[in-house]
């Protein structure tokens, strides 16, 4: 299986902002340290607002920030709910694909159980287990901080 971009972007951003330990930040900030497309990152974080993971602010002073503790945001849940296809096979799309094995084909229910272990082992993860210890993300992603706390 391979996610979309979206997926992927999604979860960088959280990684970002996990590390950044609750202060707000901007997706430019996101786009900069990771070099990606700021347009494509703005609909990652509208999605991932409209899951109760990040909360947003618009303005000068505004930005987005973390909603959740990351112990609490579950890998496997962000990428069910980012991803738009899980067909592995054209057999496992939602019309049922047009493969004319299909009625007597035993693949379907080999990818189907793939796809089920994938998810599984996600399932057994958070972004707590991600960012394990935010300082060599954080220096990485070259996020520094002064002493009053934001991002310099």
């Amino acid at each position: 299986m391979r996610m979309t971009l979206h997926t992927d972007y999604a979860l960088r951003m959280l990684i970002y902002v996990a590390v950044r330990q609750e202060q707000t930040c901007t997706v430019m900030d996101v786009a900069e340290a990771y070099g990606l497309s700021r347009n494509h990152l703005l609909k990652v974080a509208m999605r991932l607002r409209d899951l109760g993971i990040l909360a947003t602010t618009r303005g000068r002073t505004g930005g987005i920030r973390i909603t959740r503790r990351p112990e609490e945001i579950n890998i496997g849940m962000v990428v069910r709910a980012t991803e738009e296809d899980f067909s592995l096979v054209e057999c496992l799309q939602s019309s049922g694909g047009a493969c004319a094995i299909s009625p007597a084909c035993r693949l379907k229910g080999m990818f189907a159980e793939a796809l089920r272990a994938y998810l599984a082992v996600l399932d057994k993860y958070t972004l707590a287990d991600v960012v394990h210890d935010g300082t060599v993300m954080r220096s990485l992603l070259g996020i520094d901080f002064v002493s009053n706390g934001r991002h310099a």
